[in-house]
């Protein structure tokens, strides 16, 4: 008998502050608990964390952004998922669920709200850059 190990494909996140808020968006299904996620997804062949990020927010909220930096990556400690962090610039549209198998609410939240959304903390790296990007 053989031991098969699958591993998880890595995921890219987008951190899209606007108007002192970042949105965060309610899987449609939580992952243990894991229920408020930033926008994003898996990484398809050839893309770069960064060009995966832009793609997911236009599929799962029909948001226009661009990539501004990487902010770093880790394995997820609930989840075990490899996850990419990439700070993103708001080009255009408006904020909605536009993939509603797999989401079913989004939010744009203030600083003081994170924890609410979040509450066994961010990614340090991520903290750190909405510690700077958003209004308190």
């Amino acid at each position: 008998m053989t031991d098969t190990v699958t591993e998880k494909p890595p995921v890219s996140v987008a951190i899209i502050v606007d108007g002192g808020k970042v949105l965060m968006a309610r899987r449609r299904a939580a992952e243990g608990e894991i229920s408020w996620v930033f926008p994003g997804g898996a990484i398809e062949a050839g893309e770069s964390p960064e060009e995966a990020a832009v793609r997911e927010v236009d599929e799962e909220t029909g948001l226009k952004v661009e990539a501004i930096r990487a902010l770093g990556d880790r394995v997820h400690p609930k989840s075990g998922v490899p996850m990419h962090y990439v700070a993103v610039r708001l080009v255009g549209g408006e904020a909605r669920v536009a993939d509603d198998e797999e989401l079913d609410a989004v939010a744009w939240v203030a600083h003081g709200e994170i924890a609410d959304y979040v509450p066994y903390g961010l990614f340090g790296p991520v903290q750190k850059y909405l510690d700077g990007a958003l209004d308190r």
